[in-house]
């Protein structure tokens, strides 16, 4: 432009980050609170972009990246790209209720139906954890629809989005995709 060359599109970064609990999903938080770009080397921090939203007390896999079209695929709820969720709830739930967890509940933006509920454990009769699986992202849609069943959350942590798999990695800790990890995506793009 007027005579200089523009710089080259920047070289595409994945991150997956075991997002702890106590941060904010987004590059910079007025309110002051620490976001999930904190947990980066500043070198990657300053180019990738969180890939949907894990709320404050939420922990889990998130993806972090450049690849502005990936984001969008990832995120558009035509695509319906599963997201697994390991969630501890308030009270009982017992194998013979899971059907009704599977019919979902309307919230006021709408219905929520999972994809799949199972039962992973239980403690007595106070707390029950279970693997929700959604294909949407909407706002606080698992807390909203554990709520509607009469079963508030107590912890949720996002396990799996798409074909990425949180694993072993600790909260707070961070990881580029494999390159099997990168062709899944790409295989979720057609490419």
């Amino acid at each position: 432009m007027d005579g200089r060359p523009l710089p080259g599109r920047a070289p595409l970064q994945y991150i997956l980050l075991h997002k702890p609990r106590g941060y904010v999903t987004s590059r910079r938080d007025l309110a002051g609170r620490p976001v999930v770009l904190d947990l980066l080397p500043p070198s990657a921090a300053a180019v990738v972009y969180p890939v949907g939203r894990l709320d404050f007390d939420t922990e889990g896999l998130l993806l972090l990246t450049n690849d502005g079209e990936l984001a969008n695929r990832l995120l558009h709820p035509r695509y319906e790209i599963p997201r697994v969720y390991e969630v501890e709830v308030q009270g009982r739930v017992a194998e013979t209720d899971l059907p009704r967890w599977q019919r979902g509940v309307v919230l006021d933006d709408g219905p929520a139906q999972p994809k799949r509920v199972t039962r992973l454990s239980g403690r007595g009769g106070h707390r029950t954890r279970l693997s929700v699986t959604f294909a949407e992202g909407r706002y606080r849609e698992v807390k909203r629809y554990c709520k509607a069943l009469g079963h508030p959350v107590h912890r949720l942590k996002r396990v799996q989005f798409g074909p990425l798999r949180l694993g072993e990695l600790a909260p707070g800790a961070h990881r580029p995709l494999t390159l099997t990890e990168l062709a899944a995506l790409n295989d979720l793009r057609g490419g």
